[in-house]
């Protein structure tokens, strides 16, 4: 059974197919109210069970996020983190797993109101037509820090 919304081909899912897919559900999920007002089920079908996201753990929302309880704390701990972030341009590096992107971001921090553009770097592996692994990198962590007026360390971590 393949998520709602990926198109099937006579050799299966592409890896690309999810990732459009998983975009798709989250616009809906966030246009919906988000983490702590919508339903992370439209998203569910995209992760593995055993999904691992790894973020820097200089971020207000570092650490090794697991399963879909774990996506679910991370998109609510970005959502405590940034009152806007959007994905303005995405280059699509590799297109077969893993997927690397590049993705020219804008966001604007919650705590401090203050706003600041940055690129992210991802690796996505996806396994079974689910996403299972998510390697985002950051050029300047401590930015990042400085935005969302934190200090070093991370303010939460997966389990």
């Amino acid at each position: 059974m393949q998520p709602d919304g990926v198109r099937r081909g006579s050799m299966g899912v592409s890896p690309m197919d999810v990732l459009q897919g998983m975009y798709a559900a989250e616009a809906r999920y966030l246009a919906a109210g988000g983490p702590g007002n919508a339903s992370f089920a439209p998203l569910a079908p995209f992760f593995a069970d055993h999904v691992v996201l790894h973020q820097a753990d200089g971020l207000p929302y570092g650490g090794v996020w697991r399963g879909h309880e774990g996506m679910e704390r991370f998109f609510v701990a970005m959502s405590r983190a940034w009152s806007v972030f959007e994905m303005v341009e995405q280059r699509f590096l590799a297109r077969d797993s893993p997927l690397v992107v590049l993705t020219q971001v804008h966001a604007r921090a919650r705590a401090t109101g203050r706003e600041l553009d940055f690129p992210i770097l991802q690796t996505i592996t996806v396994t079974d037509g689910r996403i299972s692994e998510v390697r985002p990198f950051y050029w300047d962590t401590a930015a990042i820090q400085r935005a969302a007026g934190v200090g070093g360390g991370a303010l939460l971590h997966g389990a």
